[in-house]
């Protein structure tokens, strides 16, 4: 009667509506996190001309909270509330990287590891390896993993207690010629947005 849900005249299920998603935006945008984490994917756009996305892990896959694309004409697309795989994504292995190993491994198992690309990592102790590099450098580079021509950098670092990874993602080559540029920018907005700080090492 209020207009939040509809039924379907011959199953009788009910489902949202616009108006229900309209709330539903109003609430995300007054959430603080939700605040921290857009005006974070802005500034690591504007800062990089790349796309800046920002995620958190849930249930074993990374949801994106906040998504701004770059001004590239050949350009990473997502969009905010999409799911990506945790063992192809760097949000979501920065993210393992802020806690223990016997949890990284917890989390990678809670999903089958598909080959999506050429460069995707199925072997778990390989995954675990390349977590405990990010948690010993405190970012870390993926490419070709979840996507063929996709490459990403990723910090990560907590906002109100919560675990949470920005990253800067685009073409493979591209990103190769600027990831210096790239992993400075991101550690730029993670001092600015996240705290504990991941440790900052020298770049390879």
């Amino acid at each position: 009667e209020l207009g939040y849900l509809l039924r379907t005249a011959r199953s009788r299920r009910f489902y949202p509506t616009a108006r229900l998603l309209a709330v539903a935006r109003d609430i995300s945008a007054s959430d603080p996190l939700y605040a921290v984490a857009s005006e974070a994917s802005e500034l690591l756009r504007d800062k990089t001309g790349e796309t800046g996305l920002v995620g958190r892990i849930e249930s074993g896959v990374v949801k994106v909270l906040a998504f701004t694309e770059g001004r590239h004409p050949l350009r990473y697309m997502q969009n905010v509330g999409d799911k990506l795989s945790l063992h192809v994504s760097a949000m979501g292995k920065a993210i393992l990287a802020l806690g223990t190993p016997d949890e990284a491994a917890r989390q990678l198992r809670l999903k089958p590891l598909r080959k999506l690309a050429e460069g995707t990592i199925t072997d778990l102790a390989a995954l675990e390896a390349q977590v405990a590099q990010a948690r010993e450098q405190g970012w870390i580079w993926v490419e070709n993993e979840g996507d063929n021509g996709l490459a990403a950098l990723a910090v990560a670092g907590h906002v109100g207690g919560e675990p949470i990874a920005l990253s800067v993602a685009g073409p493979t080559d591209r990103l190769r010629q600027q990831r210096e540029r790239c992993l400075a920018a991101l550690q730029e907005v993670h001092a600015l947005a996240l705290r504990p700080r991941m440790r900052d090492t020298a770049t390879t």
